[in-house]
């Protein structure tokens, strides 16, 4: 009797022509440029996002000092209803052509910087320019705000007239710009920072 096994034949494990190692650790890991290149452009991004979202922001607080500044230059009806008979109300007007200045000086800045891709100013100077103005900035706005709500309530109590209206919507603008140089300046102490001095 024979064996079925010895009759069939044999098979051989015959296996394909192996890769160089070194070929296969090519073949399978990714380059590691890719990554960095990845990184980097989502650095890029960021950084992108960083800078239109302060220009939004200094764009916001241009506007609302502005507003605050010509709302309370102009509130003048004689006697009494004088905003520059009030010291706490001339501080307001005082700290809003600052901020106006200031905002405003920024925001062309940036707008150039993102419209043509060149600084007007070195980065590593601009980034300790931001932080200080928009810190600054905001806390004189939220001084001056502070100083004037007091007397205006004082005022809306005795006699609601379009005097008090006025000066209550120049406070609120003021509170308004503060809390956009408040948010900018997070921005921009984020950006000191993360910033490379090398």
């Amino acid at each position: 009797m024979s064996n079925p096994e010895d009759s069939a034949p044999t098979q051989q494990n015959v296996s394909p022509p192996s890769t160089p190692p070194a070929a296969e650790s090519k073949s399978q890991s990714p380059p590691a440029s890719s990554f960095g290149v990845s990184e980097i452009v989502s650095r890029w991004r960021r950084e992108d996002v960083l800078k239109r979202r302060a220009l939004a922001l200094r764009g916001f607080a241009f506007i609302f000092s502005l507003l605050a500044f010509v709302i309370m230059a102009s509130n003048k009806h004689g006697d009494w209803k004088d905003f520059d008979k009030y010291e706490e109300f001339r501080y307001v007007l005082a700290i809003e052509i600052l901020s106006t200045l200031y905002t405003g000086a920024q925001v062309l800045r940036q707008f150039h910087e993102l419209s043509t891709g060149k600084s007007v100013i070195l980065p590593q100077k601009s980034v300790f320019i931001d932080f200080i103005g928009d810190q600054s900035l905001a806390y004189l706005q939220m001084s001056a705000a502070s100083s004037a709500v007091p007397m205006t309530n004082r005022m809306r109590e005795g006699s609601d007239s379009s005097f008090t209206d006025s000066l209550a919507a120049s406070v609120t603008m003021s509170f308004f710009a503060f809390l956009s140089l408040a948010l900018s300046s997070t921005i921009s102490g984020y950006k000191l920072s993360t910033h490379s001095y090398i």
